[in-house]
């Protein structure tokens, strides 16, 4: 079982983003230096909690200081911008670092309404999705589809596509373009296991793909105890829970945290989370190997969700220790 890393560049309570930028440095790095195979950054606005919003700029950060490990977008949400602006930032980052760069595209806003509107983005852009993937991949492969119009950088740098998805439709979109589907069940774990069987059932060869490849992202805090693991897990819980239900402009303050956590707001995020491992390293080694079987996966795409930087930087080490990763 492949192991990667999605990093969401978390700004912790009291941190600014360019802290939350330095820790995905360092996450990288460390992830370089123990065999991890990839590190993706997800594409979301307006959270006070995220620094991951410009995805193409975080990994040429990142890119420029490590050497060999792939890194990409899981993942941009295509609707959100023109599929040429996206082939040219992907050109840019493959061509400054051959062979290192991934984009997995998705077609949700990444955002909330509002957000959506200041972004320019129509309300019926998700219902083109297929459209801009294949335009995408033509500027990439240098087969465009828009007559005399190429991606400069871009054109043939065959930047490796991924459908991102959480439902039915990513994985029969993934499966008849023959890509590779990641399933975002480290948030949305509902359709997980029929969305891979439809994706496996109808995947159909491509020039990009001979076979299908399935990439399922899973929550992980690996910690030296157990208690230390579930107190990170619920710092984890408290910190979704602001995020998601705080105002614009407000923060929820503890007392109302805790009612959140207690109301069926509360469940709600259990739900979300229920792909999760948390525990010491055998505990969590264990829970990983299960997860993959349970998701038919080719490769776990791994959420350290520690509520500090150095506490995820643990849990990347002792999950790369049990599971046996070869350094570089």
């Amino acid at each position: 079982m492949r192991l990667s890393i999605l990093d969401l560049a978390p700004i912790g309570e009291a941190e600014s983003p360019a802290d939350a930028l330095d820790a995905s440095v360092r996450l990288a790095r460390r992830a370089e230096e123990l065999g991890y195979g990839r590190v993706w950054y997800a594409e979301h606005h307006n959270f006070a909690s995220i620094a991951s919003s410009a995805t193409a700029v975080v990994i040429a950060h990142v890119a420029a200081h490590t050497r060999t490990i792939r890194l990409g977008a899981g993942g941009v949400m295509l609707p959100n911008h023109a599929p040429l602006v996206i082939a040219e930032q992907f050109g840019t980052l493959a061509t400054l670092h051959p062979g290192r760069i991934d984009l997995g595209v998705g077609r949700a806003p990444g955002t909330n309404a509002a957000t959506m509107r200041a972004l320019r983005r129509d309300a019926t852009a998700a219902d083109t999705f297929p459209e801009d993937v294949l335009e995408l991949q033509g500027y990439l492969t240098g087969e465009t589809r828009i007559p005399d119009v190429h991606a400069v950088p871009g054109r043939g740098t065959d930047v490796p596509i991924y459908v991102l998805g959480s439902s039915l439709f990513g994985a029969q979109l993934a499966a008849a373009l023959g890509l590779p589907y990641a399933f975002a069940s480290h948030f949305a774990p509902g359709a997980l296991q029929d969305a891979v069987r439809v994706y496996r059932e109808r995947f159909r060869p491509s020039a990009q793909l001979e076979r299908p490849c399935v990439i399922a992202a899973v929550n992980a805090i690996a910690s030296d105890s157990d208690e230390e693991a579930q107190r990170h897990q619920e710092l984890r819980r408290r910190a979704m829970a602001r995020a998601l239900f705080s105002r614009p402009g407000q923060r929820l303050d503890d007392d109302t945290v805790d009612a959140v956590l207690r109301a069926p707001q509360g469940r709600q995020l259990d739900e979300m989370l229920v792909y999760s491992a948390v525990g010491t390293p055998d505990t969590v080694k264990a829970y990983l190997e299960e997860f993959g079987a349970h998701a038919d996966a080719d490769e776990l795409m791994v959420a350290h969700q520690a509520a500090d930087a150095a506490a995820r930087l643990r849990s990347l080490e002792l999950v790369a220790e049990t599971a046996g990763l070869v350094a570089a």
